[in-house]
């Protein structure tokens, strides 16, 4: 993951431990008693648009990526409860903080435009000649046939 106490995301981004707030809370669905009386169920809380390891540039990249995600004041929430282990759903929590920020960080390559080469566009023209054809085979006779 990182060190004991920073997220290294591979964006040469480190976010410290510090700047994340961790809640627990009752996990839903089957189990049992278990459920009903552990407190396993992890919610991440990190304040992206405040975050002071961020650069500007990287804030407003993020803010405008993760726009869906974020709360009015810009708050990142995270939710595991999978399994049945506070710390496993701790874990589950960074690692999936760390991919999506990791995610949003990453620039998007640029589209190069190119041409059809003549080969695809013989291909297509052949393949709705074709299905024209059968098509064509499907009508009823004219009065001329």
């Amino acid at each position: 993951m990182a060190d004991a106490n920073a997220i290294v995301i591979p964006a040469r981004v480190t976010i410290p431990l510090s700047e994340l707030s961790f809640r627990a809370s009752r996990s839903g669905g089957p189990g049992g008693q278990h459920v009903n009386t552990s407190s396993t169920r992890v919610e991440l809380w990190w304040d992206a648009a405040r975050s002071p390891s961020l650069s500007e540039e990287q804030r407003r990249l993020l803010l405008v990526r993760l726009a869906t995600r974020l709360t009015e004041d810009g708050w990142l929430r995270i939710v595991a409860g999978t399994t049945r282990s506070q710390a496993q759903n701790r874990e589950e929590a960074l690692g999936r903080f760390r991919d999506l920020v990791a995610r949003a960080l990453t620039p998007v390559k640029r589209r190069k435009p190119t041409r059809p080469t003549r080969a695809s566009k013989e291909k297509r023209l052949n393949q709705k000649r074709r299905r024209s054809e059968r098509k064509a085979d499907r009508r009823a006779p004219g009065k001329d046939d």
